[in-house]
């Protein structure tokens, strides 16, 4: 898949180096494990904050890294042994948001005119979290001073950019050695916003969403494989709702391309104390569910 936008072309390649710098990191498959054409991807859980970011910040790193997928990385770490490979973040998505249009930019957040491609009204940016967030925690502003579209600039150049870049690199050489890709975009959720769903099945609250953009991001079959294998663990899962998949899902998912994307939303509380972001008891179970629909999705991606 071929990224294009205004960027310019002549801008220092701040992450060159083999393995993506800051700005990613890509595990492949380990020696001997099967040869599928899974990817998983965690564009939430990088944990950098650049000095020149914090200096312009009106609150503590700790509320700012309040909105991380923590330790959902350390979810998916063992996939490789299953053939899968693994792509997670580097930046903290405060920083930059991977899961956003990088043009997705508050003008009021920014001292000067921005240019005509920024996308300025979308309803993310009206809640103030567009590919730059304004907001923090419980609708702290973030920043103590404007920000100029330079910097904006070169978080898409040093994150955002480069992280795509790997990650359609990764769904082509998938889709011209197997015939097709698959992404699972692996995301954490607030237990608050895991407890707003109500279903007739589950009554109050669920374990994980599925968010496949309402069948429009991938083939059936990837949704109801996923949900059967967790279900069968005991885990409560739904479809859409409160999340239906984000720019990742909407961007890469083309089933008739035979290029599938699923995004899985888990709740946090599940795996974390949410107040001290510290893990619980509860992450080594989740480690092994999540081994275990690795496994699954490895043998059964052809029936897809």
């Amino acid at each position: 898949m071929t990224l294009t936008d205004p960027l310019r072309t002549d801008a220092p390649a701040a992450y060159a180096d083999a393995d993506g710098g800051m700005a990613y990191r890509v595990a492949r498959p380990a020696a001997g494990a099967p040869v599928t054409p899974l990817i998983f991807a965690s564009p939430h859980s990088g944990r950098h904050y650049p000095p020149e970011m914090l200096e312009a910040v009106a609150v503590g790193e700790a509320l700012m890294r309040r909105s991380e997928d923590a330790f959902v990385d350390e979810l998916i770490a063992a996939a490789p042994a299953a053939g899968v490979t693994v792509l997670t973040a580097g930046y903290g998505r405060a920083y930059i948001d991977l899961n956003r249009d990088p043009w997705e930019l508050d003008p009021s957040m920014f001292e000067d005119d921005l240019p005509p491609h920024v996308q300025g009204r979308t309803a993310r940016v009206a809640a103030g979290l567009g590919a730059i967030a304004r907001l923090a925690g419980e609708g702290q502003k973030i920043y103590g001073r404007k920000l100029r579209f330079a910097e904006a600039e070169e978080r898409i150049r040093l994150a955002h950019r480069p992280y795509h870049e790997a990650l359609s690199r990764l769904i082509d050489e998938a889709h011209a050695a197997h015939g097709m890709a698959i992404l699972i975009d692996w995301h954490s959720m607030p237990s608050a916003a895991a407890n707003t769903v109500v279903t007739p099945r589950h009554g109050k609250g669920c374990d994980m969403v599925l968010g496949d953009r309402f069948g429009a991001a991938c083939a059936p079959g990837l949704t109801r494989l996923v949900e059967r294998e967790l279900e069968g663990m005991g885990r409560r899962v739904v479809r859409n709702a409160p999340y239906a998949g984000g720019y990742t899902t909407e961007f890469y998912g083309l089933p008739a391309r035979r290029i599938h994307a699923l995004q899985i939303e888990i709740d946090r509380a599940l795996y974390l104390n949410e107040t001290t972001q510290e893990p619980t008891e509860g992450l080594v179970a989740l480690k092994a569910d999540v081994a275990r629909l690795t496994a699954a999705l490895a043998a059964g991606w052809r029936d897809i």
